[in-house]
């Protein structure tokens, strides 16, 4: 009998993040606390932000009850001034950072007729401010210490398109995509290699009170979604967080400006 989807992953390690210090945005649950976990697998120190204490505290109870350097910032990413001062304590804690991984997110529905100018700016905030900040921080310590290093940005499948019911959530991620390239190609010469990973459809805790909140969903959604995808289950976080560890470290080469589509679906592909 194979293992869990969600356990594959615990005990590999590779040493891929061996001495560094990774930040992880939105770190205490979902996609952020798999990064989390992966990184401080992989050897780093970790550093995770997030508006409640609780999940965030609990996350590194655990990650330090294994062994590993951890720390948490309450932030709210929403606020530049927080996303800054994010990075700055931990720099602050540690010296520096080496590695930023932006995964907070926003992901409240709506149209392009019904989205008020609230819900707008609270999209553009959380899914572009935010990131643009804590890249703005996180690089300019890497340039002044005149050391390399690497960001990547969770973005998601829709910002090519997407649903109707998503267009401030479209607009802000795909502002993040624009945001990836052109911060990579700015720093391509500090060695700072800056990526995007564009993720599908993925079972997490906010996604769970997404479908639950907006699709009226039961406690079998998963189940249901799966039958209608190819691979027959949703994105796992733990598999996203092997692939941000891998663009995060030096195994993943020169890569910089790209925005990888992590989704079993294909652009552009019909049937």
């Amino acid at each position: 009998m194979g293992l869990p989807e969600t356990s594959r992953a615990a005990d590999r390690s590779t040493g891929l993040l061996d001495d560094k210090v990774v930040l992880v945005n939105g770190g205490s649950q979902g996609v952020g606390a798999a990064v989390a976990r992966a990184a401080a697998r992989e050897g780093a120190t970790v550093a995770v932000t997030g508006r409640r204490p609780e999940p965030g505290e609990a996350l590194v109870a655990e990650l330090t009850g294994a062994g590993t350097k951890a720390l948490y910032v309450r932030a709210d990413l929403a606020d530049a001034r927080q996303a800054l001062g994010s990075v700055a304590e931990v720099i602050a804690a540690y010296g520096r950072v080496d590695c930023l991984v932006n995964s907070a997110g926003l992901t409240s529905r709506g149209t392009l007729l019904d989205t008020t100018p609230e819900l707008f700016d609270a999209h553009i905030a959380i899914n572009l401010k935010g990131p643009f900040f804590a890249m703005q921080a996180a690089v300019a310590d890497m340039v002044a210490r005149g050391a390399s290093g690497t960001v990547v940005n969770i973005i998601t499948s829709s910002e090519h398109g997407g649903q109707p019911f998503l267009a401030p959530y479209v607009a802000a991620k795909a502002g993040l995509a624009g945001l990836t390239r052109n911060a990579a190609h700015a720093h391509r010469w500090d060695r700072i290699r800056i990526n995007g990973l564009n993720i599908g459809w993925t079972s997490t805790e906010g996604e769970d009170a997404t479908q639950r909140t907006f699709h009226d969903a039961g406690d079998d959604w998963r189940e249901q979604a799966a039958k209608r995808l190819p691979m027959g289950k949703l994105g796992q976080p733990d598999e996203i967080a092997d692939f941000v560890v891998l663009l995060l470290s030096d195994r993943s080469g020169v890569v910089t400006g790209s925005v990888v589509d992590w989704d079993q679906n294909v652009l552009g592909g019909l049937d």
